[in-house]
Formats: structure tokens, C-alpha cells, sequence
């Protein structure tokens, strides 16, 4: 929603917001950037909503049944959802949409970056915050460009992404998230069809060879495709590699990042831009906020803020930090009970097969942000199914435990999504951390 606004308010609209975070936390950074930005946020009781709205834009999040989407009702202010409105922007550029149960958010602020370093001066608008993008008044999940491209994040978790009629299409992967892989494929199969150029797809990925888009263009690692990386060298925090015998430079790590950075290179490719003019920008390319987000790292101790909350990315994640370090204190906090009901045998799945036995798992209580669902499950389930599988595992419910106890392991990844308070708790961790090692 905040991409939404920020990218309607540098378009030259007048934009309000509100949020029932904003609510319990006015030190959210969001709601400091939108006052710096001159977006007003508004109370949630709908008061502040008048017929001088040309319409309302609400989260599918949102009961039907809150105070402002009935006031906006009531007054004949059109509502309409996110996804709706996102679809609407998307018809109005040569749109690039990125769509995968994972690594969209670093891909499509990946893209955007690219085009913006290469001239092609794209509007974006991700779930995700690129480092480079943010300054005092946007957040870094959008920008408006100069042209007629926009890059935008398509997501599948609402089911509405086959409204999108964008120019090109990148499609990343497809695994149990949201919705089963079945039903994921039928709305990934709608997009491709509904694409007028270019569908660029990952070839490695066996769940996306069931789609049946016209002329595809495939990018890999291990199968032949139309851009495959060779030579690739995984070091603990970049990676290199080479396509079509041009060498590239990636400053993020593990192989779900070369996916990455190999889909923005075929996708580039195929719009006219020369592999050699890609490779000298994506080197520069530092990121997504919390994404790998390193908060401690002096050669003993580190610390590690990370995005990742479906089975699939916590895999890569897990993935990658054992290429770095041989003991680990994994801290999870899964986000809404009905993720985490749906996704409980895949959780304890992932960590029995990814935690070692020189690793440790604390759950932190399933993160809750209001709302009418049924609160029928906990951390204590998936913790049972870990344990009972012989892996290490607690859960802790006072995060200020664990930040009295991080002398007892030198490596922490934190880890969960939608709570911008867990990238505060990984940096009181390596803060502690750093208190200790000055005491020692």
C-alpha cells in the first residue's frame, strides 16, 4: 500500500493514508515518511474520509466491515482494492511484472534499479525496499520515472493477479505458499497469456515447466536454456558468474540471488540491452532492506536480519548461511495464523531438514496485527513437530530474553515478514553483542 501512495503522490495526486500500525506504533518508519512526504494519515475511524475523494484504495487485508470502507461506501467514495487499482497503472505503461513465490521483491527492485543505472529511466512500484531508491521522503519500494516502463511486483497472494495485462512478464518459480502450486500455476498461466511481449521463465524450476506461454525465453543454472550461468562461484556474501561469455559480478549471496540477477539479465537482453552494459550496473546493485541484511559481522560474531517466512525461502536463506558459518541461532517469527495453519508441515519440514546439529531454532509468537481471524494455532505446534524430529528448538515469547542471553551464540539470522520491529530486535542483538565483546 505504501508503494502505492508514494508513487501516486510523486505522480502529482494528492494521497492520504492509514493503518492500524500507525496506530499502536507513530514511530513506524513508514508513517515518519509519509508526514515528511506530505501524506496526512488519518484515524482509523473513518472520519477523515469526505466526498472530495475521487476514490479509496484498501488493502484485500482489510474486513469489509471497518469503519473507513463503510463511511467511503456511504458517501459514494468509489472503493476499490489494491490489486484493482495496481492493475489499472499497469495498463497505463509497458510494464515489466515479476511474479514468483519468491524473490520478487529483490528481483523487481533489482530490474528497476538496472533500468534506472542504464538509462531506461523505469517507474517502479515493489513490496519490497530498495537500499539505493530510499531518501528522506520515499521509503525505496517506488519510483517515478521518466518514460513509459514501469517494473512492477506481481503478487499472487490474493489471487488477483490475473487482472494484470502487462507488456513483459518475468516469472521466477513457483512453491507451496499461499496457495497450493496447483492454483498458483493457473494464475501464473492466466498472466502469461494475458502478456503481449516478452515471458521470460526459469527453466530449473520443474513446477513452471507445466506453463505453456508462447515463445518463452528461459534463463538457468543447471539446465540448457537461452541465458545459462556458468563459471559461477559462490563466496560467502557475493557471487560471481559468467553468461554468453560475459562476466558478471553480483554483490549479494547464495544461488536464489543468481536467479535473481539471471532473470534481470534476460530480461534486459531480450528488451535491446547488450549483456556488457548490465554487467558494469549490477555489481553496484546492493539490495533490498531486509533482505540478508547484515547488522554485525567482525570476522567472530554476526548478525543477520532476513525477509524470508514461506518453506521455500527459508530454504535459501538457511542455504546460504551455512556457506558462512558452522553454528547458527536461527530466531523465526511466522507472520498470521492463517500462514502459519496452512504452511505448519512444510515449516517443520524445511527446519528438520536445514537445521544441523550444531544449530539452534527459537520461534518467536506468531506475529498478530488485528483482525477478526481465528487465533487456533501457535509457535508451540511447529516447535513440537521440530523438536520431535531430534533438532534444537524453543520458543520464547519476550524478545528482551534472548537479547539478556546473545552471549551464548556468536551468529544470529532473524528472520520473519511484515514486522519492520525485527529489524530493530536483530540490531539490539548485535548491539549486545558488540556491549559483550567490549567487556571480554
Amino acid at each position: 500500500m505504501s508503494a502505492l501512495a508514494f508513487f501516486m503522490a510523486d505522480s502529482g495526486h494528492f494521497v492520504a493514508g492509514s493503518d492500524r500500525a500507525f496506530e499502536r506504533n507513530r514511530s513506524h518508519p513508514v508513517f515518519i515518511l509519509s508526514n515528511s512526504k506530505g501524506i496526512p494519515i488519518l484515524p482509523q475511524d473513518g472520519s477523515g474520509i469526505d466526498r472530495s475523494y475521487d476514490f479509496a484504495v484498501f488493502s484485500t487485508a482489510v474486513e469489509p466491515d471497518r469503519p473507513e470502507i463503510m463511511r467511503a461506501r456511504d458517501l459514494g467514495v468509489p472503493v476499490k482494492s489494491r490489486p484493482e487499482f495496481l492493475a489499472e497503472i499497469i495498463s497505463g505503461f509497458k510494464t515489466v511484472a515479476v511474479a514468483g513465490t519468491s524473490g520478487k521483491s529483490t528481483t523487481s527492485g533489482m530490474l528497476a534499479f538496472l533500468m534506472q543505472r542504464l538509462s531506461l529511466s523505469p517507474g517502479f512500484i515493489g513490496g519490497g525496499r530498495v537500499k539505493q531508491f530510499r531518501t528522506e521522503t520515499n521509503p525505496g519500494n517506488s519510483v517515478t520515472g521518466d518514460s513509459d516502463i514501469l517494473v512492477a511486483e506481481a503478487c499472487e497472494s490474493d489471487g488477483t493477479l490475473v487482472n494484470y495485462r502487462p507488456e513483459h512478464a518475468l516469472v521466477l518459480n513457483i512453491a507451496y505458499d499461499h496457495h497450493s502450486i496447483e492454483d498458483t500455476l493457473i494464475m501464473f498461466e492466466t498472466l502469461t497469456r494475458h502478456t503481449r511481449g516478452k515471458v521470460v521463465m526459469n527453466a530449473d524450476d520443474r513446477n513452471l515447466m507445466a506453463l505453456t506461454p508462447k515463445s518463452p525465453i528461459y534463463f538457468s543454472v543447471d539446465s540448457p536454456s537461452h541465458y545459462r550461468a556458468i563459471e559461477f562461484t559462490f563466496h560467502p556474501l557475493h557471487s560471481e558468474f559468467s553468461v554468453k561469455g560475459i562476466k558478471f559480478s553480483l554483490s549479494l549471496p547464495g544461488k536464489h540471488n543468481l536467479y535473481n540477477a539471471l532473470s534481470c539479465i534476460a530480461m534486459l537482453s531480450e528488451m535491446g540491452i547488450p549483456l556488457l552494459d548490465t554487467a558494469s550496473a549490477l555489481e553496484a546493485f546492493s539490495g533490498i532492506e531486509r533482505r540478508f541484511d547484515i547488522h554485525l559481522d567482525d570476522g567472530k560474531r554476526l548478525v543477520i536480519d532476513d525477509y524470508a517466512h514461506n518453506p521455500h525461502k527459508i530454504s535459501s536463506l538457511m542455504g546460504t548461511v551455512k556457506v558462512i558459518r558452522k553454528e547458527v541461532c536461527y530466531i523465526f517469527q511466522p507472520h498470521g495464523f492463517a500462514p502459519t495453519r496452512m504452511m505448519q508441515k512444510e515449516y517443520i519440514d524445511t527446519f528438520s531438514m536445514n537445521l544441523r546439529d550444531s544449530d539452534h531454532l527459537i520461534l518467536l509468537p506468531i506475529l498478530y496485527e488485528g483482525g477478526t481471524v481465528k487465533r487456533d494455532i501457535s509457535s508451540y505446534h511447529i516447535a513440537e513437530g521440530i523438536h520431535a524430529r531430534g533438532k534444537s528448538v524453543k520458543v520464547i515469547e519476550e524478545r528482551k530474553a534472548l537479547i539478556e542471553r546473545a552471549g551464548e551464540h556468536d551468529a544470529y539470522v532473524v528472520f520473519g515478514a511484515r514486522d519492520e520491529s525485527l529489524a530493530d530486535f536483530a540490531r539490539d542483538i548485535a548491539a549486545s553483542l558488540r556491549r559483550i565483546h567490549r567487556i571480554c
